[in-house]
């Protein structure tokens, strides 16, 4: 049984060590995976700061989006994943949906996210659109800078 609730202050640690499985995915190495640890990390601050939605499968969580108010009607998609064991089921399909109800529901109008290029396709088919690039911390590496806008619910 999946169900998607609100991240709790305590799933901070789970959130990081999923955020970093998710990431390591694409096979960047544990130099990269080392160097990039502080910015992928989930804290409970930021829990408490920002919308953090986690999906679970039997209780236990399988991934997670959250969503960084940026200003009215405005928000940044600031992370989705899916622990990889999951990927490939349908799970990332699932939180994107959520998410983008969600959004129709509070009337955003716009949605930023920086994507990191292996997952420029999967934003690209949920409607989003680069706009630009910005460099990494890995010089020569640039992150896709994706937006999209919602059309509210009448």
């Amino acid at each position: 049984m999946l169900t998607i609730e609100n991240a709790q202050l305590t799933d901070a640690k789970f959130l990081t060590e999923l955020t970093l499985r998710s990431k390591d995915y694409w096979n960047y190495g544990s130099d990269l995976m080392e160097e990039w640890r502080e910015s992928l990390t989930v804290t409970s601050s930021y829990i408490a700061s920002n919308k953090v939605i986690v999906l679970k499968q039997r209780g236990t969580i399988i991934g997670y989006y959250s969503v960084v108010h940026l200003a009215e009607a405005e928000v940044e998609l600031d992370n989705l994943f899916i622990d990889p064991i999951y990927i490939g089921n349908g799970h990332g399909d699932r939180l994107m949906k959520h998410f983008l109800d969600q959004q129709r529901e509070k009337g955003t109008v716009r949605i930023t996210l920086y994507s990191d290029p292996n997952a420029e396709a999967f934003y690209t088919k949920y409607g989003f659109k680069v706009i630009g690039r910005v460099e990494s911390s890995q010089p020569g590496r640039f992150l896709p800078t994706m937006e999209r806008t919602v059309i509210p619910d009448k």
